[in-house]
């Protein structure tokens, strides 16, 4: 039978235990409505009011400030239109998730004018040409935490001091961030921030948007006075307490150094790669990242080969964002970042979570560099490259 290890935890995480056990009472016996004033619905208030708590400390924001979302689409959906309006001027970046980037298109096409900052070759954003790109009618910047492809990291607070002098609200989309880095919205000085419970080892379905207190937020949804009247619809318990938890565990574990620790399994994971693989190299590399990500490229091999090819062997990888998944076109990350068409196609993410161990970087170290070996030997255009050097 095959040993199977999973490296695409930027694409989902498993659930923790300790997450799933939280989680479980509120599928069953404690079940009420957490707007219901009886018994049953206190109840579940309280839980969700638990949550809220937790999330807020992971963030270094008050508990009021904290909307329940379900997850990071929505909450990147939220801030965006939530703040900018027809004839409004929008800045954000050519490596936003598509949720950022597609709430901007739409906006775009309903009277805003948007702004999308290029990247250097590390991926990085540029605070200087930013600064320049205000205009007298700019109402927001979107720039993301981390990327979720390569996991790098933008410079934020210096975003955010920017904003705060051009009197702009700033949001950041730290879905890739939140459990992987500490965050504290006050140093970085945003106005909103989204994260989501599936990147943090809580279930898919839930995330949350910090909203700075005093910022008006148009809502998406109309109906009951939910979350202070910013986000309509009955709250996802079971799936809020998991996401409280989830933060829980998650300042326990930067307590403890479990980002440290995930960083040297990663560094070790990509070194490892390099030593053993040719014409291969790190995407981002030099800029700062995410403890658990690394994006490699592999000349003369496409990516998704690699990736089912891995995927028989029992390793789980991925190309990219799963929100791409089966897109022809090369990572819009990739290119932003100055890399030519064949090199993203070829280029592999990595991405590590709290479960995994140096059992499974020896796995992968084991596999990725005699696997990248028998894809080359299969390419016409590597095995003529050889012959002729």
């Amino acid at each position: 039978m095959i040993s199977r290890i999973y490296l695409d935890n930027n694409s989902t995480t498993p659930v923790l235990p300790g997450v799933a056990d939280a989680m479980r009472p509120y599928f069953g016996e404690t079940f009420g409505n957490a707007s219901s004033i009886h018994h049953h619905g206190q109840e579940t208030r309280a839980a969700v009011e638990r949550a809220r708590d937790s999330v807020a400390l992971l963030l270094g924001c008050r508990p009021a400030e904290i909307v329940f979302t379900s997850g990071g689409t929505e909450s990147d959906n939220l801030a965006i239109a939530g703040l900018a309006l027809a004839g409004d001027h929008i800045i954000t970046s050519t490596i936003e998730h598509h949720a950022v980037l597609q709430a901007c298109k739409h906006l775009g096409e309903t009277g805003c004018d948007v702004t999308y900052l290029p990247v250097d070759g590390r991926g990085l954003v540029d605070p200087d040409e930013l600064r320049r790109a205000l205009r007298p009618h700019t109402k927001l910047i979107s720039i993301m935490l981390a990327n979720n492809e390569t996991g790098v990291l933008q410079p934020v607070e210096e975003i955010g001091k920017i904003a705060a002098e051009a009197e702009v609200f700033f949001h950041t989309d730290a879905v890739q961030a939140a459990g992987k880095v500490p965050i504290d919205v006050e140093r970085i000085g945003c106005h909103a921030l989204s994260i989501s419970g599936h990147k943090m080892h809580a279930p898919q379905g839930v995330g949350a948007l910090y909203v700075r207190r005093r910022t008006r937020l148009q809502p998406l949804f109309y109906g009951g006075r939910h979350e202070r009247s910013r986000r309509a619809g009955t709250e996802n318990v079971p799936g809020i307490v998991a996401l409280g938890k989830a933060a829980e565990l998650t300042i326990e574990g930067f307590e403890r150094g479990d980002d440290k620790k995930m960083s040297s399994l990663r560094d070790r994971l990509q070194q490892g790669i390099r030593a053993q693989v040719e014409d291969a190299g790190v995407n981002g590399d030099g800029a700062p990242r995410v403890p658990n990500t690394t994006n490699i490229y592999f000349d003369h091999i496409e990516g998704e080969s690699l990736v089912i090819a891995l995927d028989l062997k029992g390793l789980a990888v991925s190309t990219g964002s799963a929100c791409s998944s089966g897109a022809i076109e090369p990572s819009h990350v990739l290119t932003a970042m100055g890399l030519r068409a064949d090199r993203a196609r070829a280029s592999i993410r990595f991405s590590l979570g709290k479960q995994n161990t140096a059992e499974d970087v020896d796995l992968a170290l084991a596999l990725v560099p005699e696997t990248v070996a028998r894809l080359r030997e299969l390419s016409p255009a590597y095995r003529k490259t050889a012959i002729s050097s």
